[in-house]
């Protein structure tokens, strides 16, 4: 089955516009290399009118009912259910992964609508016992307009926390997404369009990122500035936004740990971490990168991880055999292949892939390394690439000292089963999840984010929600 790749546009104040500045860029479709759209870029103008559109949305947006904002979101979720079919084609279209994993990741989008859309009804305050005739209080508020930027590794899901945590809040919203994947992002906000969000409730902006993202959190209606995206760029909006005194909801990268301990069911193991890691080709935030196997199990873990990476069908992602795309764009084929080759020249070995696949789309094969010294680029940078090291080791005050040696803390995964060293590695694992025999970690209903240099604030659970609000003391002397 396959879909007409539509024009993609701007949307701002309800309305579906080409924008002011008469610029467009490219759209890539990354198996082939080939041009497949334009995207028009905003200029200033379009910026401000976003933005004031946002902020004279909001009393009308802050002030409707819980239940109705909820109904909203919940038709948004039933409609974007009945589209999926389409819209998986054009995230496959557009970003490159398998047209199953472009159906799974959507399906949690829903998942986090629909729990976003109840739980906005249960933003509770609470009373504060005091002296007689004063009553405390505190209640909770939306922050006001959000300045929100999404990647484009998962150009459905992680826009629907954005939009829905945001919206259930009672707050409005500047989207920015990724500029490689419109469509799939734009095919979303139109199921929140049908199912009644209100005009400049939720605007949507794309360009120059640098730009836009001055521009907007700038602006002195925006009050809260939410990213999901790499460590360095991370930190320059970070920046930014402490210019302004604005919060900052920054879900950023990682290099995650695997500790394969020595009572560990390793044919279990392997498997569950092969069939992570070189999903949507490597390119996760949560990914596995860094597996430490225990010495006792380590040759047999390597032999049987390996014997998975070579089996790996690697094609187009329309196509029913394939298990692994392309990776998104020019950029990652080119840092994946140096940091590979810098390792393999530093001593490495690679026992499974290690070079692109043909010259035509951005293929790179599913890669295992070896013996790779610790100062190799590709232990100190996140990889983000279908690329896994591993490393053996003898004790766990030696693992847990090189798990937690990189100032990335995003998650971490453990595999073994005593139930005791599982709690004592999780609790020293330097991380803000951590995975038990397990990699699925980013689910609806409970909360996701970074520590060290992984970011701050949550995405997802109750903790999600509340990071778009702010918290109000009332004390009422009673007369």
């Amino acid at each position: 089955m396959s879909f007409a790749y539509p024009e993609p546009k701007l949307y701002i104040d309800g309305e579906w516009t080409a924008g002011s500045s008469g610029i467009t860029r490219p759209v890539f479709d990354p198996a082939t290399e080939e041009e497949i759209g334009r995207l028009p870029v905003a200029g200033a103008a379009d910026l401000d009118k976003a933005v004031m559109a946002a902020s004279r949305a909001l009393p009308g947006w802050r002030s409707t009912p819980p239940l109705k904002r909820c109904d909203i979101l919940m038709k948004a979720a039933a409609l974007l259910r009945e589209r999926i079919e389409e819209i998986a084609w054009l995230t496959t279209r557009e970003q490159g992964q398998p047209i199953a994993d472009s159906k799974v990741h959507i399906l949690r989008g829903i998942e986090i609508i629909e729990w976003d859309a109840q739980e906005g009804r249960r933003l509770y305050g609470r009373i504060i016992p005091s002296e007689p005739g004063l009553r405390q209080m505190v209640v909770r508020e939306p922050v006001g307009v959000v300045a929100a930027f999404a990647p484009w590794n998962a150009p459905v899901f992680t826009p629907c926390r954005k939009i829905a945590s945001a919206l259930a809040a009672g707050c409005t919203l500047v989207l920015k997404p990724a500029e490689e994947t419109p469509a799939s992002t734009l095919a979303l906000v139109q199921t929140f369009i049908d199912a009644g969000v209100p005009p400049g409730v939720l605007n949507v902006v794309f360009g120059d990122p640098a730009a836009i993202s001055e521009h907007l959190i700038a602006a002195p209606q925006v009050r809260l500035v939410t990213f999901t995206g790499s460590v360095p760029v991370g930190k320059h909006l970070a920046q930014l936004a402490a210019r302004e005194m604005k919060p900052t909801i920054m879900e950023l990268g990682g290099h995650a740990p695997v500790i394969i301990c020595e009572d560990a069911d390793v044919e279990t193991a392997a498997t569950r971490i092969a069939g992570t890691k070189f999903r949507n080709a490597g390119q996760a935030c949560l990914s596995p990168t860094r597996l430490y196997a225990h010495r006792s199990v380590y040759d047999r873990f390597v032999d049987q991880f390996a014997a998975l990476a070579r089996k790996i069908p690697v094609g187009p992602g329309e196509a029913a055999t394939t298990a692994m795309g392309p990776l998104a764009n020019a950029r990652r084929l080119a840092a994946v292949d140096e940091l590979v080759t810098d390792a393999v020249q530093r001593g490495g070995r690679a026992l499974a892939g290690g070079s692109r696949i043909g010259n035509t789309g951005y293929f790179y094969a599913p890669t295992v390394l070896v013996d790779v010294p610790e100062d190799a680029r590709i232990l100190n940078e996140e990889p983000f690439g279908p690329v896994a090291i591993i490393a053996r080791y003898d004790d766990e005050a030696e693992v847990l000292a090189r798990a937690n040696a990189l100032p990335y803390g995003l998650a971490g995964y453990v595999f073994t089963r005593s139930a005791a060293r599982a709690d004592k590695l999780a609790g020293a694992l330097e991380c803000g999840t951590v995975g038990i025999n397990h990699l699925v970690v980013s689910t609806v209903g409970i909360p996701f984010g970074g520590v060290k240099e992984s970011g701050h604030g949550r995405e997802g659970g109750v903790e999600g929600i509340e990071g778009y609000t702010v918290s109000k003391t009332v004390t009422h002397l009673l007369q």
